[in-house]
């Protein structure tokens, strides 16, 4: 049982919430194009993407190639990624800070991703996550990824909670619509990967915080039932 304020439980999204892997995108993708001899694209944008997909960041890699060209490098720049995985990400600054005061208040946390499940699991020894981290969902665990309810409702059951008293954070709108689908309270993290065009405000979340900083507060998080 929670204390202090602090939900009972909270669900994150991974990349462009918990961790900042864009870096290791980055020289995913720019490994294919040395492969290519074609030249490195820059951070700056490749970043904005991140949160989309492997699909979107082949897309800005590859932007002369058509869907069809583009999706066939897909399972390249997965083997390529899970090959160098870990070895440039970071957690975003606050982010363990505020692992830590979730777990001292005696909330459970845990991660919903669309990330493919074999990957997102080799990130959590690397973290020291695997004790730590009650339920790791990926994109394909389920028959549906978000932003379909269904990952974020089985991560509830997992965790043996009632969705309703449980937080979903993430960086993307899809996030906030799973997690509106789900009947969970949201948090639109606005430290993350977003597109110009992306707009929070017309997402639908409870709350939109700044930097996970923030979230070291009960105070900063939405009411759920606790």
């Amino acid at each position: 049982m929670a204390e202090s304020g602090f939900p009972q439980a909270v669900l994150f999204d991974l990349d462009g919430t918990l961790l900042d892997s864009a870096p290791d995108m980055l020289a995913t993708a720019n490994a294919m194009l040395a492969a290519r001899e074609r030249a490195p694209i820059t951070l700056e944008a490749l970043r904005p993407v991140v949160s989309k997909g492997s699909r979107a960041m082949v897309a800005v890699a590859f932007p002369e190639l058509g869907q069809e060209a583009r999706d066939a490098l897909v399972p390249e720049f997965l083997d390529r990624y899970e090959a160098l995985i870990g070895q440039h990400a970071v957690l975003f600054d606050g982010v363990a800070g505020m692992l830590d005061a979730l777990e001292a208040a005696g909330c459970a946390w845990g991660i919903v991703t669309n990330k493919p499940e074999y990957l997102a699991r080799l990130i959590l020894p690397q973290l020291g996550w695997e004790t730590r981290c009650a339920v790791l969902i990926g994109g394909d665990t389920l028959a549906q990824r978000k932003p379909h309810p269904l990952p974020l409702l089985a991560a509830a059951e997992r965790m043996g909670i009632d969705p309703g008293t449980c937080i979903y954070v993430g960086d993307d709108e899809r996030d906030i619509v799973a997690a509106n689908a789900a009947g969970m309270a949201s948090v639109a993290a606005l430290w993350g990967y977003r597109l110009d065009a992306d707009d929070p405000l017309a997402w639908g979340a409870e709350v939109m915080v700044e930097q996970p900083e923030a979230l070291q507060h009960a105070d900063a998080w939405p009411d759920a039932r606790r």
